[in-house]
This record gives structure tokens, C-alpha cells and sequence, in this order.
């Protein structure tokens, strides 16, 4: 290393030379022999130290070379050019005779921090003897740009080792925080499984962006007990998490059965995605619900969580809510699942909530732990604490140094604030944590993605829905043997009221699982657009965000029209303000609502063009990141004749206009269309698409045709 890469200044240089001179001198006044010339010597000497007192006396008048001139690795005076004053040839260095202590000799002070890339940086002022000192650790390198020694973990303690054995100085080392030291041990001692990539199959790795490649190589490399933390806007279903933990968990299927720990809100998600990507049998998938009712048409296992008689979760894949761990906790621990998955995982973030007691032992226990969360807390690092716990329960096991390190500073209660918050950014990368922001990996994902979420109601909500479906297969059994034509469009027009009635009972039905899930999204604290028809659903919808004290602005028909602008203007430019909830024809048209990423739809209209509107407040010029669009939809009600309808009207317009089929796509992943009422309604749903038949379309008070 050459002195003017470090490109110091003349100050500096004058600095660097004037310490060597006083280096030297001390080992010169411990020597037992004493010359006249030494004391001439310790006279300069005493000079340029009472001068640097004093910065406005002028040095004595010796001429400096421009490079210091005191060579480390040969402890001698190097030889001037020819002509330049010089200094007494007994300044060069001499051997101690003496019984030089450690203590007395020389300081260097050397610093090491945990650097971004997950290597070790070394932070000291310039000297030579430190720069060949690390020039000898294995895997070493100079980072010119941010002008530091890096090195990879496994070198520290070679380089521990170098800095302790270089002679003539003492060195001192500010090493890493004893906590920082036990995670990278920890980590470094996990197997490395990549090796196991290969046994992801080919159909699931080919839908794997390249992004979402690295986050099971980064699972796999850290023994499979990690943090997916990829930001919400990347999509917090299939796109991200559920496909790389899926594809994770085929990786090491040898140790299944798997546990799956999620909000109540997605149990049945996380349900369809395993049986549409793995080839196992629907019944081998287990749902615990807290109460038996609604569809099970995809054939899962699904047991009550309320029942007396002892539950068995003997499926390959095991599914529950958080809020139902504590009740399950022995049956949990003793089915000793050995491959874990926590969905929003932050829901353990309350360390006296019972939902994390009674979870960590469970995640604990596990010898493959994979926790998903969009929002891990990294700005108040206590709530991460139960999460590092329960991946890494021997290193952070003590939150008090946990928090004296990571969490000083706030002004609401011990340990809520944030103290060293790059180091602990880069340990959890380092060591447990993958983390994707949508700008960094927006060119790898489409403008546009869309997902059904199927919701689960509760089956005292599903009993006149139930009831309106009958008495709707009886009125089209009629109308089948009926022969008289003024009958025949008598009963058609029951058929058309009993529709409409199931899809404003449909929309009552819906209404606690929506926000149920609505709960979830609140958590991961992104902006986000509603859309709903029905007036009970939006003010049920606006009533909960004012509970749970989120702020919104609300647009539907009621709005006057002047002040709609406003309210768009407020949740552009307002961060706190997460939430729209819009009418699907009030709040779908003329309004530009960029600030969102992620479009909800609580109910479906009878016409693609409505949804593609409304999803367009979002996705539409000044929007820089893709959109993800969620359908909520629950099977046995008016969704599933109305998902059909908006399938088929899209694939006949596309056909007309383009010449191809123009499908609501959504990800390939999903079904399109729940499979069960279809059938039933199909000929007369099929009639609805008819421009010339539309005296038969169910007349109803958003929508003619």
C-alpha cells in the first residue's frame, strides 16, 4: 500500500512526521546510553512539542521531505535526497537494552465493525505497520471507496491473531459487541443446505423470480431458519413469501410434517396455495378453525378448534391461527414439528401477549424455522427481539442486553427507542434476515398482479345465504319443466330478485372476515385502496378504521363532489393517512390515488370494466411501483356467480375488439373461478353475457345492461 492512496494532505503529513519523531525519541530516552548528541536531540525534540502547543510559533527551520520518511518495516531512517538538511544520524532507532514493558510502548488503536456487505471492517488511522499487518489476513481487502479493510467472518480471528503479534507497538482492538460476536458464531455454525436447491420441482423453481431464487438460497445457506422480510409492496402472497417459503419447505421434505402459523385471515390462503402447487392430496392438508361452517369444496381437513375431543394435526401440512396456539401449545409441542413457518411473523412482536408465549417454544423447537414479515419492526428494534429469539434462542436470551445495545434512547418506556441501528440492520442481514424493497426489484415484477383471497365465514353469517341458494335451485328446476312462457318469465323474474337479494346478503356476510383481513393489512402499515358496493360494507369498513385509529378519507356516493379532490389531495400527500375507502362506481373513475400500491376489493361488480377502473386509481401515470390487486371472495355466495360473469364478459370483449382473449387474470397460482355453483347457474350466468338477451340479466340498482 503506498502512502498517497490514502491521499493525505500536507497537514497530515506534517502530523504523521512529527509522530514518528516522538516514537523514535522515546525509545532513544529509554536507552542507557546518553550522548551529547542525544540531548541535542531531546532539545529538538521538546522544541517541536512546545511548538505544537503553540500552532502559531513557526517549526525550526529543517526541510520535511514531501513523503514521511520513517520506514516501519525496516525500523530505519530511509536516505534523503542529496542537499536536503537532515536530521542527527542518532535519531535512527536503536534496539531497547532496556526492560521496555508493553505498556510503554507505542499505541496503535484498531476498530472493528460489522460492515453492510455481512464482512468484518476494520477502522484505524493510517500507518504502515497496520497496513502490512492486514495485508497478511487471509481474504483481506482494501475498500477504496469507503476506505476500509474488509474481511470475511471467518478471517477475525486470524486477524486477531496478526494484530497481536506485530512487535514494537501495542495494539489495541475495539472489538465487536460480545452479542454481535455470538450471532455471527451462531450463524456461521448453521449447515449449509444449498446443496438441497435442486430438490425444489421444476414447476414451482420456473415461476421463482430472480429475487425470490435468492431468498431460498439465502434460507438455505443459514440452515433454514431465517427472516423473509421482502417489503409489502412486492407482494405478500405467492409472488413473495408463500412461494419461497413453499419452495424452502421442498427442500428439506424429508423432515415434514409442517406446521403453518398464520393471522386467522389467511389460513385458507395459505390452504389453496399448497394444494395447487404440491402434489399431495387435499386431505392432507389440516385447517383449524375456530368454528365449523362454510365451504370445504377443495376436500381440506378442517377441524374445530373449540371441539372437547383431543385434536390430531396429522397432516403433512398443519394449518392454524396465532390466537389458537396457546389453547394447542402441549398438542403442538408433542407432534414435535420439526419444519415451521410464521406468516406475519410481527404478530409476536408483544413479548407478554399469550399468542407469543406460547408460540416461541413451538418455533423454538423447530429445526426449520421460516418467519415472513413485510414490516419487521427495524425502527423499534425491541419488537424484534421475540422474533430473533425464537429463531435464535441461544444467542438472544437476554433482552436486557439486547435492549441496552439496540433499543436506548426512547422517551415512552425502557428500551423503546433505537441505539446502533446500522449494526443491528447489518447483523440481522448477516446473519437471519433477506430483505427486497420494491425499488430495488421493481424491474423484475409485473405492473400488475392479481390475487383471489378466499375468506372464511362463520356458518350462523352462511345460514340465509344457505337458504336463498335453494330456494334459487328450485325456482331454475321450474323454470326448466315450465311450458307456458308467461310463466316462465314470471319465475325469471323471482330468479332475477332472489339474485339480487343474495348479493346484499352477501355483502352482510362478508363483512367480519373482511375486516378480519383488513387487520392484517393494517399491520403492515402500507397505503392501500378499498372498494366496496354496499353501503353496510363501507361503513363497517370506515367504522373499524376510526376504531382501530386509523386515518382514512371515505369517497362513495354521498361525497359531495367539490371536496372529492381534496380528500384524493390528502392521501397523496398525508403519510399518515393509510387508507380509501372508495365505492366500487363512485371512487372508480376520475381519480388518481398513486400514493397506494395495493388495491382491495371487499365485494366484485357485475362488470370487469368497474373493477379495472377502479383498479386504475392506483395504476395509472405518477405510479412507480407495480400494484398489487386483492379479490376477497367467499365460496358459496354471490362471488361465486359473479367471478364467473366478469370472466366470461372480459374473454368475449377481448375476443371482439383484439381478436384474443382479454381474461381479469389473476396469478397463476389461483384458481379463477371457485368450481361449485358455476355449474348450477351456468346457463342462465351464460345468458348475462348476451347483448341480445339482456332482458334476462338480474336487474340491479348500480348496473343495466
Amino acid at each position: 500500500m503506498e502512502l498517497d492512496e490514502w491521499e493525505l494532505s500536507a497537514e497530515e503529513l506534517d502530523s504523521l512526521e512529527r509522530d514518528a519523531l516522538q516514537k523514535i525519541a522515546q525509545r532513544n530516552n529509554s536507552s542507557s546510553t546518553s550522548t551529547s548528541t542525544s540531548t541535542s536531540t531531546s532539545s529538538y525534540l521538546r522544541h517541536i512539542n512546545h511548538d505544537n502547543q503553540h500552532p502559531q510559533r513557526s517549526l525550526p527551520s529543517f526541510d520535511f521531505p514531501d513523503k514521511p520518511f520513517y520506514d516501519s518495516s525496516s525500523n530505519k531512517v530511509e536516505a534523503l535526497p542529496p542537499g536536503s538538511r537532515t536530521l542527527p544520524t542518532t535519531l535512527a532507532p536503536k534496539v531497547d537494552s532496556g526492560d521496555n514493558s508493553k505498556e510503554q510502548l507505542p499505541k496503535l488503536s484498531v476498530k472493528f465493525i460489522l460492515h453492510a456487505s455481512g464482512n468484518i471492517a476494520a477502522k484505524f488511522t493510517y500507518d504502515p505497520v497496520l497496513v502490512a499487518a492486514f495485508r497478511k489476513i487471509p481474504k483481506a481487502t482494501w475498500n477504496a471507496k469507503e476506505r476500509l479493510w474488509t474481511f470475511p467472518v471467518c478471517s477475525l480471528s486470524s486477524a486477531e491473531k496478526v494484530l497481536s503479534e506485530i512487535s514494537d507497538y501495542k495494539v489495541e482492538i475495539e472489538n465487536l459487541d460480545s452479542l454481535v460476536r455470538r450471532a455471527i458464531a451462531a450463524a456461521s455454525g448453521t449447515p449449509d443446505l444449498q446443496d438441497k436447491y435442486d430438490q425444489i420441482p421444476s414447476h414451482i423453481e420456473s415461476k421463482l423470480l430472480p429475487f425470490q431464487r435468492d431468498g431460498v438460497r439465502y434460507a438455505l445457506q443459514h440452515g433454514g431458519r431465517v427472516l423473509l422480510a421482502d417489503e409489502m409492496g412486492l407482494g405478500k402472497t405467492l409472488q413473495s413469501w408463500t412461494l419461497q417459503a413453499i419452495a424452502v419447505t421442498m427442500c428439506v421434505r424429508d423432515f415434514w410434517p409442517v406446521l403453518i402459523l398464520s393471522p386467522s385471515s389467511l389460513r385458507l390462503h395459505w390452504a389453496s396455495m399448497i394444494q395447487q402447487w404440491l402434489n399431495i392430496p387435499s386431505s392432507d392438508i389440516v385447517v383449524v378453525l375456530s368454528q365449523l361452517g362454510g365451504s370445504n369444496r377443495s376436500g381440506f381437513t378442517i377441524i374445530s378448534s373449540s371441539t372437547k375431543s383431543t385434536i390430531h394435526l396429522d397432516g403433512l401440512f398443519n394449518i392454524i391461527s396465532y390466537d389458537v396456539v396457546p389453547k394447542l401449545q402441549n398438542t403442538l409441542l408433542s407432534s414435535d414439528f420439526k419444519v415451521v413457518i410464521a406468516d406475519e411473523s410481527h404478530f409476536l412482536k408483544n413479548a407478554q401477549a399469550k399468542r407469543t408465549t406460547a408460540t416461541l417454544p413451538i418455533i423454538k423447537k423447530a429445526q426449520y424455522a421460516i418467519l415472513l414479515s413485510g414490516t419487521p419492526a427495524l425502527s423499534r428494534p425491541i419488537e424484534l427481539f421475540k422474533q430473533l429469539e425464537a429463531l435464535y434462542p441461544d444467542v438472544y436470551k437476554n433482552v436486557h442486553e439486547y435492549g441496552n445495545r439496540y433499543c436506548k434512547g426512547g422517551v415512552f418506556g425502557v428500551y423503546q427507542g433505537a441505539s446502533n441501528h446500522e449494526e443491528l440492520h447489518n447483523l440481522m442481514k448477516a446473519t437471519v434476515m433477506i430483505r427486497r424493497l420494491k425499488k430495488d426489484v421493481l424491474s423484475q415484477l409485473p405492473v400488475k398482479r392479481r390475487q383471489q383471497v378466499f375468506l372464511d365465514l362463520a356458518q350462523k353469517d352462511m345460514k340465509q345465504i344457505n337458504a336463498l341458494f335453494r330456494e334459487l335451485e328450485v325456482i331454475k328446476g321450474k323454470i326448466k319443466a315450465c311450458r307456458s312462457e308467461e310463466e316462465v318469465q314470471s319465475l325469471k323474474f323471482s330468479e332475477r330478485n332472489l339474485i339480487n337479494k343474495i348479493y346484499t346478503d352477501s355483502a352482510d356476510a362478508k363483512i367480519p372476515a373482511v375486516l378480519d383481513y383488513l387487520e392484517t393489512i393494517i399491520e403492515a402499515g402500507c397505503k392501500f385502496l378499498i372498494f366496496a358496493h354496499h353501503q353496510p360494507m363501507l361503513h363497517a369498513i370506515h367504522q373499524f378504521f376510526l376504531k382501530k385509529k386509523v386515518r382514512c378519507i371515505r369517497i362513495d356516493g354521498g361525497t359531495p363532489a367539490a371536496s372529492r379532490q381534496a380528500l384524493v389531495t390528502d392521501f397523496q400527500e398525508k403519510d399518515d393517512i393509510k387508507a380509501a375507502v372508495l365505492s366500487i362506481k363512485a371512487g372508480g373513475v376520475g381519480l388518481t390515488l398513486t400514493a397506494a400500491s395495493t388495491v382491495i376489493f371487499a365485494e366484485l361488480s357485475w362488470t370487469p370494466g368497474d373493477l379495472i377502473q377502479a383498479e386504475d386509481r392506483a395504476h395509472r401515470i405518477g405510479q412507480v411501483s407495480s400494484v398489487n390487486i386483492y379479490y376477497l371472495l367467499a365460496n358459496d355466495t354471490v362471488d361465486d356467480i359473479i367471478w364467473d360473469v366478469v370472466q366470461s364478459k372480459l374473454e368475449n370483449l377481448g375476443q371482439m375488439l383484439d381478436g384474443h382473449e382479454n381474461a381479469l387474470e389473476v396469478s397463476s397460482s389461483e384458481l379463477r373461478s371457485s368450481p361449485a355453483k358455476q355449474k348450477t347457474l351456468d346457463s342462465f350466468l351464460k345468458r348475462c353475457n348476451n347483448g341480445n338477451d339482456s332482458e334476462h340479466q338480474p336487474k340491479l340498482k348500480y348496473q343495466k345492461h
